[in-house]
């Protein structure tokens, strides 16, 4: 009972340090102090200011615009070329499996410097368009590692069985494969926008005059210091979140539920 009581604590302390700083986000959005190192009061100004700050609106839109686009895209890619990758065997085919963690292990640095050299050689005007290449790029060897050890678990076994059914290529795919690696390609596609919301090392380095992201922003504004406007935004947004998985959690628990009863 000691040990587990013990546990409990280390649990509950863990919660704490990962949630205080978000806690205390979302208060200090409601301060009615602008330098935001006392709080003073309560005041929802700084929801209306939000909706008035242009400029930080815009740094949103892009950002959120340049995650999802990135994340289809290289959720894409990454489905198809860790599905040819595990059933086909090539010359060099070991080589690339290894050449694929090469991204995600290097310093984001590194790959900033070395995508903008790129962009600098193919004279490409930085801008939204050189930061969405970026987020692609780095993106897409998460999505293979992910959607592969799923594919690693599943075999060919399935998809074999398939054909003996009398399946084309095409009803193989969608109607047995893809439905069989959709925890893969769903935790691929979570993790591929999770990095794209948050970049800044990568999007430093390719962003161009009057391409800001949020993270960019937001960086730029530490010397200044970070307006209240910011947390409101940032206290929104982890709103939508919260709601999203909520809903998630619901219809997995209905699901359980009706399998239960079945």
């Amino acid at each position: 009972m000691k040990k587990k009581h013990y546990e409990n604590i280390i649990i509950f302390l863990t919660f704490i340090f990962l949630f205080l700083p978000i806690i205390v986000l979302v208060i200090y959005s409601f301060n009615s102090s602008k330098m935001n190192i006392v709080f003073e009061g309560f005041t929802l100004n700084w929801y209306k200011e939000l909706f008035n700050n242009k400029e930080l609106l815009e740094a949103f839109f892009n950002t959120i615009f340049i995650a999802v686009i990135s994340t289809i895209t290289s959720t894409v890619i990454g489905t198809l070329a860790a599905i040819g990758l595990h059933k086909y065997d090539f010359k060099g085919k070991k080589l690339l499996d290894k050449l694929l963690y090469i991204p995600i292990v290097i310093p984001e640095i590194v790959l900033g410097i070395s995508l903008l050299s790129i962009y600098t050689l193919f004279k490409l005007e930085l801008g939204i368009f050189t930061i969405l290449l970026s987020h692609i790029a780095f993106s897409i060897p998460y999505v293979i590692v992910s959607v592969r050890s799923v594919l690693n678990e599943l075999g060919t076994k399935t998809e074999e069985a398939a054909y003996d059914l009398g399946a084309n290529n095409f009803e193989a795919f969608f109607y047995v494969t893809l439905p069989s690696i959709a925890s893969g390609v769903k935790s691929g596609a979570l993790l591929a926008f999770t990095l794209s919301l948050d970049d800044v090392v990568i999007s430093y380095f390719t962003a161009g005059p009057g391409s800001n992201t949020l993270p960019l922003k937001i960086y730029s504004m530490i010397k200044t210091g970070v307006t209240p406007d910011v947390y409101a935004l940032t206290s929104l947004l982890l709103l939508f979140i919260f709601v999203i998985l909520l809903i998630s959690t619901l219809r997995q628990l209905r699901k359980l539920k009706k399998v239960s009863l079945s």
